[in-house]
């Protein structure tokens, strides 16, 4: 039987009240939400991820380690396609991408969407249909709008005046008509940490609905003729658990796909409303399913585009967090246990802010285990810090961990699929991990582990 079938508690819950309310039951425990849907624990106590265990991923590929629950993945991406059904699903690249999640997403039926050249070219490095891809991003270079019009990629979304006269420029010489969505600001602030909110006004993505840059880049692009305005898209923000945010974006959106018809008699075929579905990574976070999410979403656009008197376009979302994100923990061990005059006790890791950044950059909240064995000490409140010269080199703020954790000890943080591995760093020089994926008692690695070679490979001083 699962740990986590008796319910116990487990993560930081943003408390602060005395350890001893804390039992060693809690502190082994799993929390379902918080895990890849094949992590258990052993007999013994050690945590196992589709069917191998810890100890033994740790012996073969070192630590610190991307852990991806194959199984896992795959299923979720099965849930967001059958959720939402005749809508069409973009597996969020920049949430984390490489070939082997390439074409995992692809066999699960999914579109992607990618915002670099370098995403591209791992997209179609991988053999992904290029009509399936959807190319982002607020500053798309000429070669990069090249080499998605060479490539036929499905759409491009369009996010300033500038890219619209670039594209179009290219889209003549190259004689190709690319299809484009409008990215459209809408006003609305997600519930979200300031950076990565990304639909109010004051921010550097796409066209102002309120000033009216949205409607005149439509017309724009509607009496050009040269480019083939698909539809308009719309995203709010990340770490999203209140659909209401959809629903007046949604609003905001038809209400100028009315504007344009009356205006132009065009009524525009596709809304994309964009991704930003929460996960939990801690106890406190509540996220809904992917059935939830389809739901609510297509009954607020049904209900706008009746209120606005539109006939329904094809939907499209893009989740990347909450496809990739709870499918992979990454794996450390401990090398420094140090109490600071009964504060709290740092536990050090062999990684940090160099595989996971978000800590520090978005003050974001984390869980960890001890993974390697159960323990009948009593819990201790602990930071789990990194290996790096900062301070601010923090991975887990505040978690109980068992009072007897010790060096080489291992020790597992959840919920690192998305934004980890996508934005880590050398920062130290440090080698960024790999990425392994488990599925049915075997492991193979996906991302190699960088080399003291490879980072000298680049200096050519």
């Amino acid at each position: 039987m699962r740990a986590h079938e008796a319910g116990a508690l487990h993560g930081d819950l943003g408390y602060r009240g005395p350890a001893w309310l804390r039992t060693p039951e809690d502190v082994n425990a799993l929390v379902p939400q918080l895990w890849p849907r094949t992590v258990s624990r052993t007999d013994a106590g050690s945590l196992q991820v589709g069917g191998v265990s810890v100890a033994d991923l740790a012996a073969e590929h070192g630590t610190p380690a991307y852990l991806l629950d194959e199984a896992d993945l795959r299923a979720r991406c099965r849930e967001f396609a059958a959720a939402f059904g005749d809508a069409d699903v973009y597996y969020a690249g920049k949430s984390f991408l490489c070939k082997a999640v390439v074409r995992i997403i692809e066999e699960e039926g999914l579109f992607l969407d990618v915002c670099s050249g370098g995403e591209l070219a791992v997209a179609l490095k991988a053999g992904f249909p290029p009509e399936k891809i959807g190319f982002h991003g607020n500053n798309k270079s000429v070669s990069e709008l090249s080499r998605a019009l060479e490539a036929g990629v499905g759409r491009i979304i369009v996010d300033s005046f500038d890219e619209i006269s670039r594209l179009s420029d290219l889209s003549e010489k190259l004689g190709k008509r690319a299809g484009v969505l409008l990215r459209v600001t809408v006003g609305v602030e997600a519930h979200t940490h300031e950076f990565i909110a990304t639909a109010h006004e004051d921010q550097k993505f796409g066209f102002s609905l309120a000033g009216g840059a949205a409607f005149a880049a439509a017309v724009k692009i509607l009496d050009e003729g040269i480019l083939d305005l698909r539809g308009l898209h719309s995203h709010i923000g990340s770490q999203i658990f209140d659909t209401s945010g959809f629903e007046v974006a949604a609003r905001r959106v038809l209400e100028l796909q009315a504007q344009i018809r009356d205006a132009r008699g065009v009524e525009l075929e596709e809304l994309d409303l964009g991704g930003g579905f929460g996960i939990a990574y801690t106890t406190q976070d509540d996220p809904s399913t992917a059935g939830d999410l389809a739901k609510r979403i297509n009954k607020i656009v049904e209900g706008e585009c009746e209120l606005a008197n539109l006939r329904k376009p094809r939907l499209s979302v893009e989740p990347g967090r909450a496809i990739v994100g709870p499918a992979v923990f990454t794996l450390y061990e401990v090398g420094t246990v140090k109490d600071v005059d009964g504060i709290r006790t740092y536990v050090s890791v062999d990684g940090g802010m160099s595989d996971n950044i978000r800590t520090a950059l978005y003050d974001a909240s984390y869980s960890a285990t001890v993974a390697g064995r159960a323990s009948t000490a009593e819990p201790m409140l602990a930071r789990v810090v990194g290996k790096h010269c900062e301070s601010g080199d923090i991975v887990v703020k505040d978690e109980f961990l068992p009072a007897d954790v010790q060096p080489g000890d291992l020790l597992a943080v959840p919920g690192t699929g998305a934004y980890c591995r996508s934005m880590a760093s050398n920062y130290n020089h440090v080698p960024r991990p790999p990425v392994v994926a488990v599925r049915d008692g075997a492991s193979r690695v996906i991302v190699r582990r960088e080399t003291e070679d490879d980072l000298l490979a680049l200096d050519v001083g």
